[in-house]
């Protein structure tokens, strides 16, 4: 019995010296305090490595495009089945044990996946330790965002949540463009100048250093009221199927599936020009009005609507896709990717925060890990299809993926128009 007060003391004193602090603290910056932002930024990257990472090094050890797209694939595969169980376990149990459990597992698989993808392993066992990586990857960005929800709804004076949601929104959606930009950029950079196998390692110690630090941090055992004991009961998980709320996640896949078939579509361009390597490098490029739009996203007039957003936002997306189908140059390709990520930012912020605000209480975790499984399902997905396309019929038609991705953005867009206000 004393060893076991012992060792969850630590615990219990970092919450309730976190709750101290709320009390007082009325920014965000200082309830969360500033060194857990470039933490949480430097911990979600791995997440955004592991499906190019696998991909490129699949590509490269065994020249399958095909191959690489479908173990992507099954990473995507274990992130959907087994990504909202870990949110709901954070729901439950908390944060920091579940962070703690996953991160060095998953850093584990990734090491083990680079050696085998180069020897005699046959394809079950590689698609077996992909399906691992994904079902083990710490999604810190949703995490992220359930804990500074948390703090802002739980311990912020009434007249400032809003507008500090909104801008906490557009910072978490616009990190998440710069990791989903820069992720595939650094893998690409990494594959280059090192070697394929390199991304998947340096993903796997990024991971063990700056997760393990994100789980430590003191808002790590911050629990909602809800489940605290001091606000209502949670809803039941039945509210996680609301027809609201699932368009959210519906129109999230599109924009995972957006994000894949543009890299294995360019990867593709680039593998046609002998530089497959360097694909991450120009996907670079697609960050730069993305991020810039998405932090500006919480300063729109609040009469332009979540929905007129997603609309709107979504219809540049598509005509940006569209270019892209029609490319036939490096600088063709250049400026359609400029063109979306002036879209793909706003629209993921709307999405974001629309899951936000349609979180059930007591599943705020449960939610954002749905939104952030969504991408990954939609980019390997994706990823999985456009290599199959661009091995068995060529780069043109793979060039064609990136409009089917945004047709589903913008239809999940009509259909959250239709439906009543949540």
């Amino acid at each position: 019995m004393h060893t076991t007060a012992t060792s969850t003391a630590p615990i219990q004193q970092d919450e309730t010296s976190v709750r101290a602090d709320l009390t007082e603290s009325p920014s965000l910056l200082r309830l969360a305090d500033a060194p857990y932002f470039p933490i949480a930024f430097i911990a979600r990257l791995p997440f955004a490595m592991i499906v190019i990472g696998v991909l490129t090094v699949v590509v490269a050890a065994r020249e399958s495009m095909a191959l690489g797209g479908l173990v992507s694939a099954f990473v995507g595969l274990g992130a959907a089945t087994v990504g909202p169980l870990l949110g709901a376990g954070a729901d439950r149990f908390g944060q920091r044990p579940v962070l703690l459990i996953i991160a060095p597992v998953n850093s584990v698989l990734l090491v083990v996946f680079a050696v085998v993808v180069y020897g005699e392993a046959a394809t079950p066992l590689l698609l077996l330790t992909a399906f691992g990586i994904g079902a083990t990857a710490p999604q810190v960005a949703p995490l992220s965002r359930s804990r500074l929800v948390t703090l802002i709804t739980d311990r912020m004076q009434a007249s400032k949540k809003p507008r500090t949601l909104a801008a906490t929104m557009s910072y978490e959606s616009a990190a998440d463009e710069m990791v989903f930009v820069f992720g595939p950029f650094l893998v690409g950079l990494l594959a280059s100048m090192l070697a394929p196998w390199a991304p998947l390692v340096i993903a796997a110690t990024l991971s063990m250093i700056f997760v393990v630090a994100f789980a430590m941090h003191p808002t790590g055992a911050l629990r909602s009221r809800e489940r605290s004991g001091t606000g209502a009961a949670s809803s039941r998980a039945v509210e996680l199927c609301r027809p609201q709320l699932l368009v959210v996640v519906f129109g999230i896949i599109g924009v995972g599936m957006f994000f894949g078939s543009v890299l294995t579509s360019l990867t593709s361009f680039m593998s046609d020009m002998g530089e497959p390597e360097s694909a991450g490098l120009y996907y670079g490029v697609m960050g730069i009005g993305s991020a810039v739009l998405a932090l500006g996203a919480a300063w729109l007039p609040t009469r332009f609507t979540l929905a007129g957003r997603w609309l709107s936002f979504g219809a540049i997306l598509l005509a940006g896709s569209l270019l892209l189908a029609f490319a036939d140059s490096l600088s063709g390709m250049i400026l359609a990717l400029v063109l979306m990520g002036t879209g793909v930012g706003p629209v993921l912020v709307t999405m974001f925060s629309l899951g936000a605000e349609r979180s059930p209480l007591g599943r705020s975790a449960t939610v954002m890990t749905m939104l952030g499984s969504g991408i990954i399902v939609g980019q390997s997905a994706a990823a999985a299809v456009t290599g199959q396309v661009a091995e068995a019929v060529g780069t043109g038609a793979a060039m064609w993926a990136a409009a089917c991705a945004a047709l589903v953005v913008m239809l999940a867009g009509v259909v959250n128009a239709m439906l009543p206000r949540a």
